[in-house]
This record gives C-alpha cells, structure tokens and sequence, in this order.
C-alpha cells in the first residue's frame, strides 16, 4: 500500500479530526506545475532545453510552501497541546488530578493514559514522514533541493515536529510508565505497548533516548549537556530544541536560577545554534528527570549534592543583594 493512501485511512480512523498534511491538494499543485511546464515545453519555448520549472516559480512557490507551512503549524500546535495536557495529568497529583479528570470530563486510567500518549507519538510520526515525503516528491517533480531548504527554514521557525519538547516528554513518559508497570505484581490484563523501539541507552556512561519507527523513521535525541558535557540534569528545552541543564541554560542566559529563564534577555542565544531568544518559552522536561533519575542513581545523587550547594550559594547572594538595594546600602 502507498504511503499516501494508508496516510488517509490513519487520519480518517481518527476519533476527532485532526490536522494533517493535505496530500491531495499538495500533488494538485505539483501535477499543475508539471503540466505548465509541458505545455511550455511545446510552445514557443520548445527549442529550449527546460529540465525543470524556474528557480522561483510561482505556481509552487505560492501556494504550495506557504499551504504546507500552514498545515504544519497546525500540527505541530495540536501536538503540543495535546502532549502538554497528558503529561499535565501524569504529573499532576492528589486533588490536582481528579480536577484536572473532572474538567476533562473523561475517565482516565493507567492504560487509557499508555495508549493516548501511544496515539500522540504516532500523530507525531506519521505526520513527520508524510512531511518529508512531499517535500521529497517536491524536489524529485523540480530536480532542485528546494523541498530540503524548506524544511531547513521550517526547523528554524520551530515548525519541525520531531524538534518538540514534548515528543522527548512522551518518549521518557512512555519509558517511566513501561517500567513501573514492569515491576508492579498486578495480575490484571496487560497494558499497551507504548513503542516497541524505545529506550534509553548508555555509552560510554553517556545517555540518549532513542525511538525506531515505521517507514524506518529512527529519532535518537542525545542526552548530554554541551555545556557541563555531562548527563543533563534538570533538563530544559530551549525553543530552538536543544536540552541542557538548567543550571547550565541559566549561567547560559546570564541569569540567576532565582530569576529563571523568563527574565533572560531576548538577545541571548543558544550556546549551540546561536538563535536569540530561545529562553523564554523554554519547558522544564519533568518526564526525562523523573527517568534520568531512576537509569542513573549514583550521578543523579552526587550531581544534586552539587547543584543543592550551589543554588543555596545564588540564592543567599541573590536575597543579599535585594536587601542592600532595598536599605540603599
């Protein structure tokens, strides 16, 4: 079965609709582009060799790149949304959680909660591969690289799914459930598998969280600082995508952990990407600590002994400061 066409029957199984890539309308805007193409061929142009459509051609560059980056947004945003509100639940606790069912007005459990983030990755990932395929299909109809230099623009303005935070999120969420389902002695009927291709490696004491796909769509997201160029602790993702430790991601944005990264200045950038501002928007990735926890008891016990010290050090300095400001000292 083409990849297209079980595209379609996965978002028409769907309980709700949801936003998706339009392959219908995008191949229409390619198969006009190509007959355009045909008939100047046969025209006046005809004694001149044309193997493609213009560098810039009006026909795809106008309606199919902005088409795609609209349908793009859309699911990256419900994604997100999506993914935040589960993992909100997750984490939540006591009278938090039952207000949060109640609002929802669903009953959720243990399973329902494996098999929604089960569904929400496969959103994610079907989509990513419908994605490269047109921008593929794209290129092969233009014989240019536009469709790669779109998607290069797209991961810039955060439109990339796979550069979601909360794609990390449900990755560690789908790991920390797997394994305390693991080693609870229940007999009741078994849960959903999540993925079967995710998991958390160690080389060289060095983790990262690893995810294989169908259509041979591997994501493999390196879990070390490069700024402590150790195992990230307290993990934060910039808007950009990339991870670092919070502490790391403040002396970064040169910012107190008091302050956090809210107040960081918009013109500061991304020790990797050198994006300004990444800071502000960044998300606390509370699944991957509750998993980087567990995986590696003995860094995680020492690095916090370190990181308490050192926030009791910026704290005390930062009340200090605001008394002397406060007394005009």
């Amino acid at each position: 079965m083409k990849f297209c066409k079980k595209y379609q029957e996965y978002m028409q199984a769907q309980e709700k609709e949801l936003p998706g890539v339009g392959f219908k309308k995008l191949k229409k805007i390619l198969k006009r582009c190509r007959r355009d193409l045909q008939i100047r061929r046969g025209g006046l142009e005809a004694v001149v060799d044309i193997p493609t459509c213009p560098h810039h051609c009006q026909v795809c560059d106008g309606t199919f790149f902005p088409s795609l980056l609209k349908e793009m947004s859309e699911i990256v945003g419900c994604f997100n949304e999506r993914a935040q509100k589960l993992l909100d639940l997750h984490l939540a606790s006591g009278f938090r959680k039952y207000y949060i069912w109640l609002k929802g007005k669903v009953k959720r459990n243990h399973v329902a909660l494996i098999q929604e983030g089960k569904d929400l990755v496969t959103y994610a990932m079907i989509n990513a591969i419908a994605i490269r395929k047109i921008l593929k299909k794209y290129d092969k109809v233009h014989y240019s690289k536009q469709g790669q230099a779109f998607k290069s623009q797209a991961q810039s303005m955060h439109m990339e799914i796979l550069q979601s935070p909360w794609l990390c999120e449900l990755m560690a969420f789908h790991i920390n459930l797997r394994e305390s389902k693991a080693k609870s002695k229940s007999k009741s009927r078994k849960a959903p598998v999540l993925f079967d291709g995710c998991f958390l490696t160690l080389k060289d004491d060095k983790p990262s969280l690893s995810c294989e796909l169908f259509d041979s769509v591997k994501l493999d997201i390196d879990l070390t600082c490069s700024i402590c160029l150790d195992t990230v602790f307290d993990p934060v993702s910039l808007t950009c995508g990339h991870i670092f430790c919070y502490m790391c991601a403040c002396s970064a944005a040169s910012v107190t952990i008091v302050d956090g990264l809210k107040i960081a200045k918009p013109k500061e950038k991304c020790p990797l990407c050198r994006e300004a501002g990444v800071y502000e928007g960044a998300v606390h990735l509370e699944e991957l600590n509750i998993l980087l926890s567990r995986s590696c008891p003995e860094y995680w016990e020492k690095r916090l002994r370190t990181e308490r010290t050192e926030r009791i050090r910026q704290a005390k300095e930062h009340w200090e400061s605001q008394c002397r400001a406060f007394m005009g000292v």
